[in-house]
């Protein structure tokens, strides 16, 4: 284990300061190292107290580039943004310059974007995160990964107290079902429910190979609804309190790592959209570069498709806009 996190385990479990000395004895290294392992501590924003006793477990760095990486287990490293124009581009740049297992995360972002080029609000408070992978799978695969982020992001905002769930392809949403209360109007607007997130995927490679592959979350973390556009929400104003973000970053991170840390484990990502979806079994109508197809959703299917039967029978959708409908409709 690397020094500096064996130290704050062991101040962290202890109730006060703990010296030097008994510090170097517990972690078996020398004085010197356990001093080198606070300053560098420190200059990562943990802000290691020294007593006369000893020292004492700092306060957590919160929502930082080492506040996320401390104790994350999932195979990136993280470069953190106060703000940045997006972190989209700088992943590509980074895939420009041979990077790979990268998360680029922002507080704020100042030129985002969303799907079909729409506008994105991402200010200061949000969780603002794009993942660089090279995965080692056929380029047919590639929307896999963009389920799989929407799977993880869910996976982390229900861990944060919030019941979210995924409208087809990538929209991460609250509310919305059928007779809940408060929620017809968003229901009405075909959105489905209140949009908490959404996924932005981009990639590079050859028809049956991924060069590298920028997996884009945006999320509405800690921000006040009425910044945010008509229909939006956010994981504070659904909780009623702020949320954590380092933590939601790090079991973001590390979901979306577990489904698609091989070609097996992206195997299991149509399972889990599935049951975290409330696309499936609703009226839906998806407006297509080839028309809208309207019926009921009954499937999702490799690599990511929305099967819908039709009046004129049943359709693989690959790309496009759903709306979710009223069943009156």
């Amino acid at each position: 284990m690397d020094t500096r996190r064996a130290l704050l385990d062991a101040l962290a479990a202890d109730d006060g300061p703990v010296s030097g000395p008994a510090l170097a004895d517990s972690l078996g290294v020398s004085r010197a190292a356990v001093w080198k392992a606070v300053e560098a501590l420190r200059e990562e924003g943990f802000a290691v107290e020294s007593t006369a006793e000893g020292y004492v477990a700092p306060d957590d760095p919160g929502y930082s580039g080492p506040g996320i990486e401390f104790g994350l287990d999932a195979p990136y490293s993280v470069e953190y943004h106060d703000r940045i124009t997006s972190t989209n581009e700088r992943a590509r740049e980074l895939a420009g310059e041979g990077e790979a297992g990268v998360a680029v995360v922002a507080d704020e972002q100042t030129g985002s974007r969303g799907r079909l080029d729409r506008e994105w609000v991402a200010p200061s408070g949000g969780v603002w995160l794009s993942i660089l992978t090279r995965p080692d799978v056929p380029t047919a695969r590639a929307p896999l990964f963009t389920l799989a982020a929407a799977v993880a992001t869910t996976d982390a905002a229900r861990q944060a107290g919030v019941d979210a769930h995924i409208k087809w392809p990538n929209d991460v949403l609250v509310g919305g079902n059928a007779g809940e209360e408060g929620d017809d109007a968003s229901d009405a607007t075909g959105r489905g429910g209140r949009k908490l997130a959404g996924v932005l995927t981009e990639m590079e490679g050859e028809a049956d190979r991924i060069g590298w592959l920028v997996v884009g979350v945006g999320v509405n973390a800690d921000l006040d609804p009425e910044t945010l556009p008509d229909g939006a929400t956010s994981l504070s104003a659904e909780r009623g309190e702020p949320v954590d973000r380092r933590r939601f970053a790090a079991t973001l991170l590390e979901r979306f790592a577990e489904l698609t840390e091989s070609p097996e484990a992206l195997d299991r990502v149509l399972p889990a959209w599935r049951e975290r979806a409330s696309t499936l079994g609703r009226r839906v109508r998806v407006d297509t570069a080839d028309g809208s197809v309207e019926g009921t959703a009954v499937d999702v299917a490799e690599p990511g498709a929305l099967v819908v039967d039709t009046d004129e029978g049943r359709r693989r959708v690959h790309a496009g806009d759903c709306e979710h409908l009223r069943d009156a409709e």
